[in-house]
């Protein structure tokens, strides 16, 4: 009977399959040991042992590139390089808790993309009647927002906070979403952009952007993008917002343009 085992009985022996076994070879984590007269490599006890330990270290997380040297290495500097695993570790696992927490998250809907002031204004918009896809519509936008000018985005939820507290605007904002279902030649459409210009105006300090944010390349086309996000789907809504900025700038506000 041969001595040692074939490798097939070593990968099963160590715990691993016979590709693993291979693919250490291959990396030089393990010496491939001598064929025997018939042509197969024998595994004898001191394999074995090298198996096991790159294994385990495998196993406890240690990059495959780096057991070769940790197994060859002195006392002191094994017990260094497992420190640094170690670290390397916990690193890993902070960040995958993070993400684990961001998942739990996500089973709070906006909480995870927005702060808890958007939700607010979100919930408070639901909380005042707004229709189902208005409030979506809201929340699409201030999420756009925080990623693409979060310059103002404080500044609009302020805004926002304070339009809401007045009954007149909610009605016109209201009209301005049922305005989707109007012809984009609607002469109420022109009616209601000076209403709802005219509310705006009202506290028109409140309409400045931050200093520097107009002199940047791409504001225009960031602010555009939040603006008019949702346009393409309602003619008569681009419509509005087209009249409602002309008639900002016609007061003397600056908003960004193309």
């Amino acid at each position: 009977m041969a001595d040692g085992l074939t490798i097939g009985q070593a990968a099963a022996f160590v715990g691993v399959t016979v590709k693993t076994v291979r693919h250490y070879h291959r990396l030089g984590l393990v010496a491939e040991p001598e064929r025997d007269s018939s042509g197969y490599r024998r595994y004898g006890s001191a394999d074995l042992l090298r198996l096991i330990q790159a294994r385990t270290l495998a196993g406890a997380g240690v990059p495959l590139a780096e057991i070769a040297d940790l197994l060859d290495a002195g006392p002191e500097r094994f017990a260094t390089a497992l420190d640094d695993v170690h670290r390397r570790l916990t690193e890993r696992i902070e960040d995958l808790t993070a993400r684990r927490d961001t998942l739990h998250r996500l089973t709070h809907g906006d909480r995870v993309l927005l702060p808890d002031r958007a939700c607010a204004v979100l919930d408070r918009l639901a909380g005042l009647g707004f229709r189902p896809d208005y409030v979506a519509a809201q929340r699409e936008a201030l999420v756009l927002a925080r990623a693409l000018v979060p310059e103002i985005v404080d500044s609009f939820l302020t805004r926002l906070e304070l339009l809401l507290d007045d009954p007149e605007h909610v009605e016109l904002t209201r009209r301005g979403w049922d305005a989707r279902s109007w012809e984009p030649d609607d002469p109420r459409i022109e009616e209601l952009a000076s209403a709802l210009t005219d509310k705006l105006l009202a506290d028109r300090a409140r309409l400045t952007m931050p200093a520097g944010f107009g002199k940047q390349t791409d504001a225009a086309a960031r602010y555009r993008l939040v603006n008019r996000h949702g346009e393409d789907q309602a003619p008569s809504i681009a419509r509005l917002n087209t009249l409602i900025e002309a008639n900002l700038r016609a007061a003397g506000v600056d908003v960004p343009r193309q």
